[in-house]
């Protein structure tokens, strides 16, 4: 039994991180069925997975900003129930139009996904542990998409591709239901939350005047912080964390059947692997940042070693991955590649919270996952016609990921840093 009320809220959202990313795999997993069912080529089944990201990156703004003025848990809870609906109807597609129409509804569902969950924490967690609860409940993504493979997989074959979105959606309207009678906006509105609790909370979260204010005292307003630099850089190093996270999502299952001629089944099975240890990077990755950050007292500091060193790291392995002739060699070197990926998913909206004030909280993590979700639009409908033109190899498509990732990494450690000591004597001042 989970005794304090924030990490009850962390354990619904990771919940919902699971069922986000088995409802987001399920696509990739029946593509094949799919692509032989309705009669798409490489390229089609590439724009198929691209037009996801249209709605989707519209909507991590959009869902942001709503988050700021309406409230996360609204917004949370509205796309659950949009995104769950969408994903029963995709049993509907008769063809690529009918199917591109339904992936955009369903992308739009789950935009606010991370912004609204991140404003979340933002309410529930003083800011030592923010880190660590984004990591806890991003863990629960990779781990829906461990559970995809199989569960999709073998739904689809004993069953038919179709019901297996049906089935799904209907366990993302049952955890609607919990979400809606168990949680609330603010710690002090929830019966279940301790006195202690609360002052826990409110005297981790006090300290924000000096990053709301300019130097005369006037309110900052969000457009003065999507225009950071810093903002920026994190955004292009989450573009590059999610061009390979898409491409392994979109792409990988379908290579494994056709570089590697892996049956269904045993492809179901193969990708659990990289999954499993994502998900185990990610729930580690916020509580290293955070390590960092008590060892050296310097949030960016620590956000930025995590950032270069293990983006790095997944650049080399998923650029070698498309390279190596055996099964499990891909397998495992894609698998240490989204470890080391994943060590990083939560460090990127740590760095929001470490210096945009609550107010502006979801407005900027919804743009700075705008911008980072333009590598869904673009990177699965490239692979798709990489394939196409190299008659079905992907090398390409690989160390292009990988060159992208490097330069995420590049990025990060040139413009993630810690504010200079002039800065920090005016913040001092007020």
């Amino acid at each position: 039994m989970i005794k304090s009320q924030r990490w009850f809220v962390v354990a619904l959202l990771f919940l919902a991180g699971v069922i986000n990313y088995l409802d987001r795999a399920a696509l990739s997993i029946a593509a094949p069925l799919i692509q032989k069912d309705l009669n798409f080529s490489h390229a089609q089944m590439g724009i198929v997975f691209s037009s996801f990201f249209i709605g989707y990156a519209l909507f991590n703004f959009v869902g942001g900003v709503l988050s700021d003025k309406v409230g996360a848990k609204r917004v949370f809870g509205t796309a659950m129930g949009v995104w769950s609906v969408f994903c029963g109807a995709t049993a509907l597609a008769s063809g690529i139009g009918s199917l591109i129409v339904l992936r955009v509804l369903f992308g739009m569902g789950e935009g606010p996904f991370s912004s609204s969950n991140s404003k979340m924490v933002n309410n529930w967690f003083p800011r030592k542990e923010v880190a660590s609860a984004i990591g806890v409940i991003s863990s629960g993504t990779p781990l829906g998409g461990a559970l995809a493979g199989p569960v999709v997989g073998f739904m689809a074959v004993q069953f038919g591709w179709r019901w297996a979105f049906v089935a799904i959606m209907l366990l993302g309207l049952a955890w609607l239901v919990l979400w809606a009678a168990t949680t609330t906006e603010h710690p002090h509105e929830n019966a279940r939350t301790t006195p202690d609790e609360i002052e826990l909370i409110r005297a981790g979260q006090a300290d924000e005047h000096a990053i709301a204010h300019s130097a005369d005292g006037e309110r900052l307003g969000l457009r003065h912080f999507l225009r950071k630099p810093i903002i920026l850089a994190t955004a292009f190093a989450f573009f590059s964390y999610n061009y390979v996270l898409f491409f392994f999502l979109s792409w990988f299952p379908t290579y494994l059947t056709e570089a590697h001629h892996l049956s269904l089944r045993d492809m179901s099975f193969a990708t659990v692997i990289p999954w499993l240890l994502g998900s185990i990077g990610l729930a580690a990755g916020g509580f290293i940042s955070d390590f960092i950050l008590r060892l050296t007292g310097k949030p960016l500091l620590s956000r930025k070693i995590v950032l270069g060193s293990c983006l790095g790291a997944a650049a080399v392995c998923v650029a070698l991955a498309g390279r190596v002739a055996s099964t499990q060699g891909a397998v495992a070197l894609m698998s240490v590649s989204i470890f080391f990926l994943y060590v990083t998913g939560a460090v990127y909206w740590a760095v929001i919270q470490d210096i945009v004030p609550r107010e502006h909280v979801g407005g900027v993590g919804g743009f700075v996952h705008l911008l980072a979700n333009l590598a869904g639009v673009i990177g699965p409908a490239v692979t798709g016609f990489i394939v196409e033109a190299t008659h079905g190899n992907y090398t390409s498509a690989f160390v292009l990921a990988g060159v992208i990732a490097v330069l995420g990494a590049v990025c990060s450690l040139v413009w993630i840093r810690e504010p200079s000591a002039s800065a920090l004597n005016m913040k001092r001042a007020w």
